[in-house]
């Protein structure tokens, strides 16, 4: 049943064109370029070195097209897989404009099955089809995931957030008319299915780099309720673009849509590793500071506010110190405890976290010890229970000397 209704949605996602829009031809010079199947007209055109046309072969054996466009002042390169009703064919001119534009490199392909490409369309052929892209954009091109963003319009926010989900140094995605999955389009359900195809909803929760959203509010295709929601899903959402009136494949024509797109790639360009670590600190500390406790989860009791902790020992050089005003110098971690008074009201002795030293033996007490002189001396008195420095930390066997039972100590 299951594989049933996957190949129901499979058959409902993918509408190659037919006949394909073009086709490849050898080059006398070997190389490849392709033929409009309208025009007759033939890019690259002759001498033209800006448009590489490849075949690659993807790990299910199928033969998969590919063409590449180079801007020599282009910084980030983009992987462009496309919606589901189009081929290389009908966007090859969106590809120039968006490679001046944009100033980027940009490598387009076809799906197993459409175009100029070899098998027949399913959800893990184009699995395969966006790995084999990508791994031919490193050998060829020497383009690195830190240099690369990828592109998915509609059913190509399937293989996008696929690829996206294994590179962890990507420098950004981009999801136009993106989808939820597969069946949430055709049913409009809130829930999973085993069978279903493309399950964005769980795959974006693993891209770990910015991610861009947009959407058309009027798109009745793919709802903008997806576009919404995988954008509030991101880990870390851009800002996102909403066209108001766009419908699922007419965006492009919106001054918004290039306008908007270009300051994404140039935030892009303008972040590095180290901008992007400081930003995502940032984050962590601003959600620790709105659940109103320590960010180090030192502070037991519930405190009002707390600013970021800050190391309150110059000596060990392993303390971190809450400096909530109402608790203050009340919680430090120190591995040699040295303190012997308290200046919390809830927890005795607590500017050592608990841990604290006597000044008559140099060891750590408790409260529960026999000796009445130790507990006497004993300046964790009213605090938390610790071993008996009568013992070092540790209660010994009782020795008996004639006939006199005494108490071993350890040393420290």
């Amino acid at each position: 049943m299951g594989c049933m209704f996957s190949h129901l949605a499979a058959k409902f996602a993918f509408f190659p064109p037919s006949p394909p829009t073009y086709h490849l031809t050898k080059n006398p010079d070997g190389k490849l370029s392709a033929v409009s199947a309208s025009s007759s007209s033939t890019f690259p055109a002759a001498g033209d070195s800006s448009i590489d046309v490849r075949v690659v072969k993807t790990r299910r054996g199928n033969k998969v097209a590919a063409f590449y466009l180079k801007n020599p002042n282009a910084r980030l390169t983009l992987l462009y897989s496309h919606g589901n009703a189009a081929d290389l064919g009908q966007l090859v001119d969106l590809f120039v404009q968006l490679k001046v534009n944009l100033r980027v490199n940009l490598m387009g392909y076809d799906y197993s099955g459409y175009g100029a490409s070899t098998g027949k369309p399913s959800e893990y052929d184009t699995y395969a089809d966006i790995e084999a892209v990508y791994e031919c954009l490193q050998t060829e091109y020497g383009v690195g995931q830190e240099d690369l963003i990828l592109y998915g319009q509609s059913v190509g926010s399937g293989p996008t957030l696929h690829l996206a989900s294994k590179l962890p140094r990507l420098r950004g995605v981009v999801l136009h008319s993106g989808i939820l999955s597969g069946l949430r389009v055709l049913c409009h359900v809130k829930f999973k299915f085993c069978c279903d195809i493309y399950s964005n909803v769980n795959k974006i929760k693993k891209v770990k780099c910015p991610v861009l959203v947009i959407h058309g509010t009027e798109d009745d295709v793919v709802n903008w309720l997806h576009g919404n929601r995988l954008w509030k899903m991101a880990k870390e959402p851009y800002e996102p673009l909403w066209i108001k009136g766009g419908g699922h494949c007419n965006l492009e024509i919106y001054p918004d849509y290039i306008r908007h797109l270009y300051r994404f790639i140039q935030d892009m360009e303008n972040t590095t590793t180290k901008s992007r670590l400081k930003k995502i600190w940032q984050e962590i500390c601003r959600r620790d500071e709105s659940k109103g406790c320590c960010s180090f989860k030192l502070c037991r009791p519930k405190c009002p506010s707390c600013p970021r902790p800050s190391c309150a020992c110059g000596e060990c050089g392993c303390c971190c110190k809450c400096e909530c005003p109402s608790l203050q110098g009340c919680f430090s971690c120190c591995k040699k405890p040295s303190c012997v008074g308290c200046c919390c009201p809830m927890f005795k002795c607590c500017s050592c976290f608990g841990k604290p030293k006597c000044p008559k033996c140099s060891c750590w007490k408790c409260l529960k010890c026999s000796e009445s002189e130790c507990r006497r001396s004993c300046c964790c008195a009213g605090c938390f229970s610790w071993l008996c420095c009568c013992g070092g930390g540790k209660r010994k066997e009782l020795k008996t000397r004639g006939g006199e039972t005494t108490v071993a100590k350890s040393e420290g």
